[in-house]
């Protein structure tokens, strides 16, 4: 018997429904897990509201680790008895066991314990990207990372302090900030009490930043984009507090010439190479110890409306895992 938090209609956390779920076996290119260790992120309750639609009855969940029970046909990448872990695509991490595609699995080196890799693939992996590839950060940078102490950003802040940056961080309440900067975090602003575009003024000269990354939404956008200086790149990702404003493309134009991109992972990921090289990328920067990805919260899987609501309510610093 297998156990799964599924949704069969979108709402609050009272439509999670813990239920038996048939598995199945692995087709050609599909293997079979038993999960260990599934992470819990901001993307599982936009799935579940309906800000991201899913076909119902729906499994959440975008990112967990687990050992490989079985494969299908014609499946190289990984065999039985194989640690792994995945994020992104497609969704059903709430669950003790699932059929996932084979080449979208990532094998773990053997220093990692489960608890780290179920919590580090969506939050790393998004980070790399972002401080990689989406804007390259480069030694002398300052740069904005918004929900300094989240899981996302605690890495981000490691991650750009260990690529040379200064790194100015939101927060909101003074644990946060201690936390924040305790993980590289040059500049923790608390966003409650302080206007933050005025703090990263202040803290650039009036010159502004290359890059703000914002996971937050609605609450911090265009406070943001005055936070650029001209020719800067604002990188939004996240809607924890609600989806940004639109705007006019003009507006980027009157602020400085300024470039606007919303990522997905899965694009940047979408060929396998792609993905293995941003792993290795990954867990080559957490073995050398300037990257630790710190799971602050576990919760068992059947107490994931307990989850979702401690996450959305800012109660979680860091990473939190479901324990199936």
């Amino acid at each position: 018997m297998v156990m799964a938090i599924r949704i069969h209609e979108t709402g609050g956390t009272d439509v999670l429904r813990w239920e038996e779920v048939d598995v199945g076996s692995p087709g050609p290119g599909e293997a079979r897990l038993r999960q260990s260790a599934i992470g819990l992120n901001f993307i599982d309750t936009y799935h579940r509201t309906g800000l991201y639609p899913m076909p119902f009855p729906a499994i959440l969940g975008v990112e967990a680790a687990g050992v490989v029970e079985a494969v299908g046909e014609n499946v190289a990448t990984v065999k039985v008895g194989d640690r792994v872990a995945y994020t992104e695509m497609p969704p059903g991490a709430y669950t003790q066991a699932r059929i996932m595609p084979a080449d979208r699995l990532v094998k773990l080196p053997d220093s990692m314990d489960d608890l780290t890799a179920g919590a580090a693939m969506l939050k790393g992996l998004t980070a790399q990207f972002l401080l990689h590839r989406t804007y390259p950060v480069q030694p002398g940078d300052t740069i904005l990372v918004h929900a300094a102490a989240g899981g996302v950003g605690l890495i981000m802040c490691q991650w750009a302090k260990h690529l040379g940056a200064t790194v100015i961080g939101t927060v909101s309440s003074e644990g946060k900030a201690a936390l924040a900067q305790a993980h590289g975090c040059d500049h923790p602003i608390l966003y409650t009490q302080e206007n933050f575009r005025d703090r990263v003024m202040e803290y650039t000269d009036g010159k502004g930043l290359p890059v703000v990354y914002d996971s937050v939404g609605k609450d911090t956008f265009m406070a943001s984009l005055d936070c650029l200086r001209p020719l800067g790149m604002m990188v939004t990702y996240g809607n924890s507090s609600g989806p940004p404003p639109e705007i006019s493309p003009l507006l980027l134009a009157q602020k400085g010439s300024l470039f606007l991109t919303r990522p997905v992972l899965m694009a940047y990921n979408q060929e396998r190479a792609a993905l293995t090289a941003a792993a290795d990328d990954l867990f080559e920067v957490m073995s050398s110890g300037a990257v630790k990805v710190e799971v602050r919260q576990t919760y068992a899987l059947k107490d994931a409306a307990q989850a979702q609501e401690d996450l959305v309510a800012r109660r979680t610093t860091g990473s939190s895992v479901l324990v199936p």
